[in-house]
């Protein structure tokens, strides 16, 4: 991808949105769709802050520039011509880098990488907002995503071994404020996917924070990091791909013919749509598992209106 003009320094009135732009930046080769997505964001949000001062409507002016140029590189790609697709692509890459996080702090590996992937997902789902309002369930990951990495910073910081997994959230936190914490460099090559895990409400210590649903077969995308340093006292080997369980297909589903008396409802087509986008987006981290099991969840429901 051809290099992008550079923007102006940054007003002062568009500090919200630094971070969102330095997460372009390390995505335009990593991610491109990324990379628009979250200059698209910055640009929007920056509207709404200050189009009006000179300084703001000339960065925001080079920002459009570099949103057109990108729209222009990209032109064929679907995530960035089809909003379903390209909601669908961000929304997957942001879960599956918190899921990368949160399989290394429960796996007690505190490192400046986990803490950068927290921060980025909660990123990430600030992006998402271009497509619409959040789900309750992003809105979730990106509380619990942006606490973990402030908390978990601080600890550090502090000499302090952080608390592995779900704890109880402090409300007054700020990762906007350690800009170390969120300004961490990601090493340039590419890890191995880690294996999956999922959150389970029932094991969780009372006062814990709850109620984020990890959809299974998820893994860490190709780009996240997953380098652990060695100040951790944990070897740095590369990580092996753990090998994908593919879910039993249900015999019942090939048998299944739609019934003249079924009547799907515009509700039962948006839900089986969103099933297939994100077997779609799945497939692009090679995560056949997902794909699958939302694609059984797209028949079952299309034949028989039930999920």
């Amino acid at each position: 991808m051809a290099a992008l003009a550079p923007l102006p320094p940054l007003p002062p009135q568009f500090k919200s949105i630094q971070h969102h732009l330095r997460t372009a930046q390390e995505h335009d080769k990593r991610d491109p769709v990324v990379a628009y997505y979250c200059r698209l964001y910055a640009m929007q949000t920056g509207m709404k802050i200050d189009s009006k001062t000179p300084e703001c409507r000339k960065f925001l002016s080079k920002l459009m520039d570099q949103l057109e140029a990108l729209k222009k590189q990209l032109g064929d790609n679907e995530a960035i011509t089809q909003e379903i697709v390209g909601s669908a692509h961000l929304e997957n890459y942001a879960l599956k880098m918190f899921l990368y996080a949160d399989n290394e702090d429960r796996a007690g590996r505190f490192h400046k990488n986990m803490i950068k992937s927290f921060y980025t997902a909660s990123l990430l789902i600030d992006v998402i907002t271009v497509f619409g309002e959040l789900t309750d369930e992003n809105v979730k990951h990106r509380k619990y995503a942006r606490w973990k990495a402030t908390y978990i910073h601080n600890c550090l910081k502090n000499g302090e071994t952080p608390q592995a997994g779900p704890v109880g959230i402090q409300e007054d936190n700020d990762i906007e404020e350690n800009e170390d914490a969120g300004a961490t460099s990601l090493p340039t090559q590419p890890p191995q996917p880690l294996s999956s895990s999922t959150y389970d409400p029932s094991n969780m210590p009372p006062g814990s924070y709850t109620g984020i649903q990890i959809p299974p077969g998820a893994h860490a995308p190709a780009n996240t990091p997953a380098e652990v340093p060695h100040s951790t006292g944990v070897t740095s080997n590369t990580v092996q791909p753990a090998p994908q369980t593919i879910p039993a297909i249900d015999p019942a589903l090939f048998n299944t013919i739609s019934q003249g008396d079924i009547r799907l409802t515009p509700e039962d087509f948006a839900r089986a749509q969103k099933y297939c986008k994100y077997a779609g987006s799945a497939l692009q981290y090679e995560d056949v598992s997902t794909a699958v099991q939302n694609l059984q969840k797209a028949l079952k429901l299309l034949t028989t209106g039930r999920e």
